[in-house]
């Protein structure tokens, strides 16, 4: 199976209050500190053929190009590519776009541009802490076709404090008109230990409830599909021939190798994350020693468990044959009791060789998905 790599470039130009990923305010002797740790890591990893290199973070464009066309080709070197042209996505904030940067990563090999936009509302941005415009989403997204950069993708945020159903449908449709060929819609979501965690604590009226982010989930789906996206995974909509495979290799259940402080992995079964420590992933990386982390082993109904829920966040669902083949049991009659329940609600589907959520299903893919994972014995 093709093998995706991901690479984590953890420094910003400001933190946003949202934010749960590991991620550090920039300072230029930091980031160039980290910039030998993967250098260090890259040089230990076994050299395979990939179909995919992702740059996320973080914001990767915090640093100039000649630096990341630089570790673009080392990457490239170091992870061959199965075909001509292999997928090569970077991250970037819209604001620090420069066309003169995305000439380079395109002639770096760059295929995919992944812009951070949220919201083209202002009051929405702010309230992101962002620090963006929307005349600076639509620069960065003409640079990039300038650039001619094959594939431009933008990130929106839904159930924002604040938001409402007007507004969400003029930020869709303000992304639609750009013409960008793909996008990422998430619903917001507070995580503990971020400064969003602690304004819900004190004013929990600010939040959307589960009734209202469901209304503008459905807003999403209806505006994109007309819009001419096809919504090929619960948060993301394509047009034709511009899905992102790195993303598809992970709902695949297929491996992956993650380099960076905080970074996840997952070869031969294994799953592992690097510490979220900048300091101590730095300095074993740079003395060749163990970077600190955590792994398991997914064996029996945690792997099939797992991958069953990776699968139903797609539009095609699982594919009843080759899970047959891959894991050795057969879906509808393992998971019998799950599958009868959600399609009398009206939450599933099966059809001849797929199970799948409906489009009702999507709303609560969580839920369904959490089923899955408490799977049954295989003894």
């Amino acid at each position: 199976m093709a093998l995706g790599v991901y690479v984590h470039l953890p420094f910003c130009p400001y933190l946003c209050p949202y934010c749960d990923f590991a991620k550090w305010p920039y300072r230029a002797s930091a980031a160039e500190h980290y910039l030998g740790a993967l250098a260090a890591e890259l040089d230990s990893c076994p050299r395979r053929q990939a179909a995919t290199i992702f740059l996320g973070g973080g914001t990767p464009n915090t640093y100039d190009a000649a630096r990341l066309v630089a570790l673009i080709g080392r990457l490239r070197e170091h992870f061959p590519a199965l075909t001509a042209e292999p997928e090569v996505s970077i991250e970037v904030n819209p604001e620090l776009v420069r066309f003169e940067d995305l000439a380079a990563y395109r002639k770096a090999g760059v295929t995919r541009l992944s812009i951070g936009v949220q919201s083209f509302d202002r009051m929405e941005i702010r309230m992101l802490g962002r620090r963006h415009t929307p005349r600076d989403i639509e620069d960065a997204v003409h640079s990039a076709r300038r650039a001619k950069i094959p594939s431009v993708s933008i990130d929106l945020i839904f159930a924002v404090p604040g938001q409402n159903a007007a507004t969400w449908r003029r930020t869709l449709d303000r992304a639609t008109t750009l013409g960008v060929d793909h996008i990422s819609a998430y619903a917001l979501t507070v995580e503990e230990g971020t400064p969003y965690a602690a304004m819900r604590e004190k004013e929990p009226e600010r939040f959307l409830n589960d009734s209202a982010e469901a209304e503008l989930y459905e807003i999403a789906m209806e505006r994109l599909e007309a819009a001419g996206y096809e919504q090929y995974e619960i948060s993301n909509f394509a047009r034709p021939g511009h899905r992102c495979a790195h993303n598809e290799n992970y709902w695949a259940n297929g491996e992956y190798i993650g380099i960076g402080v905080g970074a996840a992995s997952y070869l031969e079964g294994v799953r592992s994350t690097h510490t979220r420590s900048l300091e101590a992933y730095t300095e074993a990386s740079l003395t060749g020693r163990p970077i600190p982390g955590e792994s398991e082993r997914l064996e029996g109904a945690a792997r099939v468990g797992e991958a069953i829920m990776l699968a139903l966040r797609t539009s095609q669902g699982v594919r009843l044959a080759s899970f047959k083949e891959r894991y050795g049991i057969d879906v509808r009659t393992k998971y019998s009791g799950s599958i009868g329940e959600y399609t009398a609600l009206g939450l599933m589907e099966s059809t001849e060789g797929f199970v799948r959520l409906t489009r009702s299903g999507r709303l609560v893919a969580n839920e369904i998905c959490a089923a899955f994972l408490e799977a049954p014995s295989f003894a």
